[in-house]
């Protein structure tokens, strides 16, 4: 069973109907039991990183979802949930973040001189950096659809899985370190690659 994280703001809904699609087992929940007892935890998530952090910790999800990540639970962000898992974030104020990787969210550069606007919105190919089992079966340059206006810096090389290029912008699409994993695109928005890379997921977990 999956347990996709209910923080009152997100995808919820969408990625539920993309594990349903799958046939992958699911459940929206912000209970405890149901955190701790599940296989493997999505945090979705659209919006701000403070609105997100500060319901997050008003809940006392955060606890939760460090304790399983140290567990060694497989634990998915996507969007504003693979943001809400660096250590700080910059946007609007400064927020601490589950700090789950190394890193942190910062503005990302608006570059009107060669058509590059902010918020990244739509469809962008992915480089790839090293292996992942997330990204088995799907082909590098692939396009993944992007709703975002911040991204990871400052984090570890190591955990960069793939990435996307937006002007002078290296976008982190896909980190992992360890049982950790963030995708920044949608990827129940992404077609059939994106259906493979949650499909992949579910491998993983079982």
């Amino acid at each position: 069973m999956v347990v996709i994280i209910d923080y009152e703001m997100g995808n919820l809904k969408s990625v539920s109907n993309a594990l349903n699609h799958l046939g992958i087992e699911n459940k929206i929940s912000d209970d405890e039991d149901d955190i701790k007892s599940a296989d493997a935890l999505i945090l979705p998530g659209v919006g701000a990183f403070p609105d997100a952090m500060e319901t997050i910790n008003k809940k006392g999800i955060d606890v939760i979802i460090k304790e399983e990540a140290v567990k060694g639970k497989m634990i998915l962000g996507i969007c504003l949930g693979m943001q809400l898992l660096f250590e700080k974030s910059y946007e609007k104020v400064e927020k601490e973040g589950l700090g789950l990787l190394k890193g942190s969210i910062v503005k990302m550069i608006d570059d009107k001189e060669h058509n590059i606007k902010i918020p990244h919105i739509g469809w962008n190919s992915l480089a790839y950096n090293r292996k992942h089992k997330i990204i088995d079966g799907v082909d590098e340059g692939s396009f993944v659809y992007f709703v975002h206006s911040y991204c990871a810096a400052g984090y570890d090389s190591g955990d960069l899985i793939a990435y996307s290029e937006y002007g002078e912008n290296k976008i982190p699409g896909i980190v992992a370190h360890k049982n950790v994993i963030g995708i920044q695109f949608h990827p129940e928005k992404s077609g059939e690659c994106g259906l493979k890379m949650l499909k992949n997921f579910g491998e993983m977990i079982k």
